[in-house]
């Protein structure tokens, strides 16, 4: 037998984004239904010393941040479904979202929160040293670094932007590339060449990150040349990947518009995508920011968005008057 959970609000992703639209939802009374995804509580699960979110004096934990959202979404009435949907119909409202285990979920509205993932080298020992000297968020991370070596990895403009950030932390930056050119917009490039504190590593990709000391961090790179020279190490305290992110879009491609880097769009200032009642918050529509702080905002911003929303149309259906249908974007 088929189980079918119906919410005025469903969410996807659980998150800073997906849990701050939650609460806001549960407040409003609107019993939200959280379904937490393959990573419940999202990217800061994964990340240890947090301290740039605000109210906190000192360093705290990622993964106890998110443990204390979800306590408090659970705490204000949103209900928590640890599932991972597989398809979605966005053709008429209420949506119908399949879970793969069968569950079937049901939303007058609904906020998308699915996040997106930094991309990686896939090595072995980047995996290892994840957290202790190798990070794929210098914005987030770069704090730790003061007065050390560093090292950020790629050439489109993340890249060149995250080097360009490391400055303010450090005096010895470079740039590791691939190739002979880098592929970010010219008036970065310019900066980046122009900055004393910054010099570029051409033809190199990283073999390994090197961990030694007690206890065990990054110490060095073993760097590969691309033309067939020798292989060289290079001693650094900290490794910065910076190639781009993959927004969780996947499923909704085909359902609603997404732009040329497969992020949802969105409305400008606003959560709004191209389907009415779907709407989209977090790193899923951000591209830019990618912050803890800035997911949470336009959480709130899409549960307001969703608020609204759901009001407008029982004052048309009170009154007798169609509810628009939503339009596959």
């Amino acid at each position: 037998m088929t189980v079918t959970h119906k919410s005025r609000m469903l969410i996807l992703g659980s998150g800073p984004a997906g849990l701050t639209a939650a609460i806001y939802a549960a407040r409003a009374g609107l019993k939200p239904i959280v379904v937490q995804g393959m990573q419940p509580g999202g990217q800061l699960t994964i990340t240890t010393d947090v301290e740039n979110y605000p109210g906190f004096r000192d360093t705290i934990q990622g993964p106890w941040l998110m443990e204390e959202m979800q306590a408090q979404a659970e705490h204000v009435g949103a209900r928590m479904e640890w599932d991972q949907i597989v398809e979605v119909d966005f053709s008429r409202r209420p949506f119908v979202l399949k879970g793969d285990g069968g569950t079937v979920y049901e939303g007058d509205t609904l906020v998308i929160a699915t996040g997106a993932q930094a991309k990686w080298l896939n090595l072995p020992s980047e995996e290892h040293l994840k957290g202790r000297g190798v990070s794929a968020c210098a914005t987030c991370d770069g704090f730790f670094y003061r007065g050390k070596k560093v090292v950020v990895i790629g050439g489109g403009n993340t890249a060149v932007e995250e080097a360009l950030y490391m400055t303010n932390h450090s005096d010895d930056v470079i740039l590791i590339h691939r190739r002979d050119k880098l592929r970010s917009e010219k008036i970065l490039q310019e900066r980046l060449f122009a900055h004393p504190n910054i010099r570029v590593m051409w033809n190199r990709s990283v073999g390994t990150f090197v961990a030694g000391g007690e206890p065990e961090k990054l110490v060095a790179l073993d760097l590969v040349d691309e033309n067939g020279a020798p292989a060289e190490r290079i001693e650094v305290d900290g490794a910065f990947v910076a190639i781009g992110h993959a927004p969780a879009t996947e499923l909704f491609r085909g359902h609603l518009e997404l732009d040329s880097d497969g992020y949802i769009a969105v409305e400008p200032g606003t959560t709004r995508t191209s389907v009415p009642g779907v709407f989209a918050c977090g790193d899923v529509m951000d591209k830019i920011y990618r912050q803890a702080v800035t997911a949470a905002g336009t959480g709130c911003m899409s549960a307001l968005d969703a608020e609204k929303f759901l009001a407008e149309a029982d004052f048309e259906a009170a009154h007798h008057e169609p509810v628009r249908e939503a339009a596959v974007g």
